[in-house]
């Protein structure tokens, strides 16, 4: 392993803004992301805000994931942290971005712990959402 650990951090723009708002819906999924990366959860907490937003956190054995909210942008900030080589922190992220049906993403990697940060740019994505049915 080069680093401590690899520090995903994601801007979702243009994300399903229901699901943005929904603090039960939001903490499912960041455990199932936790999981699907193969990640141990310890334990999660989240917040809903009055009028619109959530903030939350999944604490894993290997670090955490976080969201901040904002449906009223239909944006979401997420961090995944994971330390030790057995865990992808973008398979995470990647499955929180998809679920969030987000039309527009940028996401980097920060190596952590291991001298000088490098910003590694991973992609930057205009999504293709098909238009909901109402």
């Amino acid at each position: 392993m080069d680093t401590m650990g690899r520090h995903v951090i994601a801007e979702l723009w243009e994300c399903n803004e229901d699901k943005l708002n929904d603090v039960q819906s939001l903490e499912k999924l960041f455990v199932d992301a936790a999981l699907k990366a193969g990640a141990e959860v310890r334990e999660a907490a989240f917040h809903k805000f009055a009028p619109q937003g959530v903030s939350g956190v999944v604490i894993i054995s290997e670090s955490h994931l976080t969201v901040h909210s904002f449906p009223e942008h239909g944006y979401a900030s997420i961090d995944v942290f994971t330390c030790g080589d057995t865990i992808d922190p973008h398979t995470a992220s990647d499955f929180i971005t998809a679920e969030l049906e987000a039309g527009r993403s940028e996401i980097i990697e920060l190596p952590r712990g291991m001298g000088p940060v490098h910003i590694q740019n991973r992609d930057s994505k205009e999504m293709n959402k098909a238009p909901s049915s109402s």
